[in-house]
């Protein structure tokens, strides 16, 4: 009876991390309705935590599961043989844990052994200084010309084969060092084939570690910028000539953690009262433009950013009032969530040269996550802003988020692609047409929490409130997932 009680009590979204997800080798995926546009050429990729538990031991925050990823090819044919998934037009898709160190070391011990981010180490108490933590690679990926990077936020990228999705193993790019880390955040300009990104590493301060990569993702330039304490940055922004972070009003209490006494998440304090530092960086030589402070939020991700006509600098982000989304993301681990933290899509002005913030507008009070701009605008300004939302009946303190949209600047108006109930989109991916660059996609992975089963979608990209235009069904369920990307093929071929 307690467990039929309990199934009763958790919403449809939490099967879909009930239990460690199932890998497939590539596999022609059927079309459940509508055709695969023919311009929709190349691969959509996804990372996500897929394993929260092993040989009983469950973890403790949602930052802490196995990275998995997905690759779903469209028009297959135009792949390497052997990876031949049909007639031109047709759909394969792969899934697969990235086989890190630590992954591979717990499945051959059946059990876990490191801790993370929201748990410490099982078993003896010495367990939790000698593995304190370990590199699950499940947040972001960036795909370059001949390897995919599978990203975690503390430590180097793992490098898999585009098409297979095969390990290769961790990868310093050419330029990281043992202790750098290389977060899970990179902003790719594709006018200038630059790649820019960073890394915070951890000492009785925090250094903020700038990297400018070339287009193959190799390094070519690095700088570093003390910080005041140990702060939470997540995110930041390329915004014309500069790059742009909020340093958020948390700060991490390192000594507990040191110690094993507490985990990272429960060290993580919110101090209002230090607010928001602004820190802008020239994007050609990586040093400091200027620094500013203002009043106190939390965001985890950025939107955009560009220089307007007036020489200011506009920064878009999803805004939390406080930290209480860290809580939130933790009780998601569980299946179960009771902690509102709602974010509002939100518009920054600074003057760049002092840092000095001239205004913060609301631009959309919904509660959303994940925005993004289509790839050729980042940095640049974009008409339009694409970001998973929740629906208007919705108690975000009860479910995930449950929706896609598309913000429309120029017009001020909102489209929402509202999927029906119990269904949960994945972040929205931007992909142009192959054929007409006026024409795009809009790709994301949906949990059908009413037959337990995941599959893709694809929208017209300045349609969302129509049906999508194709629906293909995955071999299993894909647990929700955080970020992703979409390579075309004819970049994919640029070798």
């Amino acid at each position: 009876m307690a467990l039929i009680n309990e199934k009763l009590r958790k919403k449809p979204w939490a099967n879909a991390i009930a239990k460690p997800a199932q890998e497939f080798p590539l596999t022609p995926l059927s079309v459940i309705s509508g055709t695969i546009p023919p311009g929709l050429r190349g691969t959509l990729y996804r990372n996500g935590p897929a394993r929260l538990e092993r040989g009983g031991i469950h973890v403790g925050h949602w930052f802490d599961g196995d990275g998995a990823i997905l690759g779903v090819h469209f028009n297959s044919s135009s792949l390497t043989p052997p990876y031949q998934g049909g007639d031109r037009g047709g759909a394969t898709a792969v899934y697969r844990y990235v086989q890190t160190d630590g992954y591979k070391e717990e499945t051959v011990a059946g059990k876990m052994l490191y801790g993370n981010y929201g748990m410490t180490a099982p078993g003896a108490f010495w367990n939790r200084w000698l593995k304190p933590i370990k590199n699950v690679a499940n947040t972001s990926v960036l795909a370059l010309p001949d390897k995919l990077l599978a990203l975690w936020e503390g430590g180097h990228p793992y490098a898999l084969d585009l098409e297979t999705l095969e390990t290769k193993g961790s990868d310093n790019l050419g330029g990281l060092d043992k202790a750098l880390p290389y977060s899970a955040h990179p902003s790719v300009d594709l006018h200038t084939k630059e790649i820019f990104n960073f890394g915070v590493s951890i000492g009785n301060n925090g250094t903020l570690n700038l990297f400018k990569s070339d287009w193959t993702g190799k390094i070519i330039q690095k700088a570093q910028f003390p910080l005041e304490g140990l702060p939470v940055i997540h995110d930041f922004v390329l915004a014309g000539p500069y790059l742009v972070f909020f340093v958020p009003a948390v700060r991490l209490n390192i000594l507990p953690v040191v110690l094993g006494i507490n985990t990272y998440s429960e060290c993580i304090q919110w101090q209002p009262q230090v607010g928001t530092q602004i820190l802008i960086f020239d994007r050609q030589t990586l040093s400091l433009v200027s620094r500013g402070e203002t009043e106190p939020w939390f965001q985890w991700h950025f939107a955009n950013g560009y220089l307007d006509a007036s020489g200011e600098v506009v920064v878009d982000i999803a805004r939390y009032q406080d930290f209480q989304t860290n809580l939130f993301l933790q009780e998601v681990a569980f299946g179960e969530t009771h902690t509102p933290a709602k974010s509002t899509l939100t518009r920054v002005r600074i003057n760049p040269q002092t840092g000095a913030v001239t205004n913060i507008q609301k631009i959309l009070d919904r509660h959303c996550e994940f925005p993004s701009v289509p790839p050729e605008n980042v940095g640049q300004a974009s008409r339009y802003t694409y970001f998973s939302i929740s629906r208007q009946e919705t108690d975000i303190s009860q479910e995930i988020l449950n929706a896609i949209a598309c913000y429309d600047h120029k017009t001020e108006t909102l489209t929402e692609a509202d999927l029906g109930e119990n269904r949960y989109p994945s972040e929205p991916i931007y992909a142009t047409d192959a054929d007409n660059p006026e024409q795009a996609w809009i790709l994301t992975v949906v949990y059908d929490g009413n037959c337990d089963r995941s599959q893709v979608w694809v929208f017209d990209a300045h349609r969302l409130n129509e049906e999508p235009v194709c629906k293909l069904e995955l071999p299993s369920v894909i647990p929700h997932s955080f970020h992703g990307t979409w390579k075309g093929h004819r970049e994919a071929h640029k070798r």
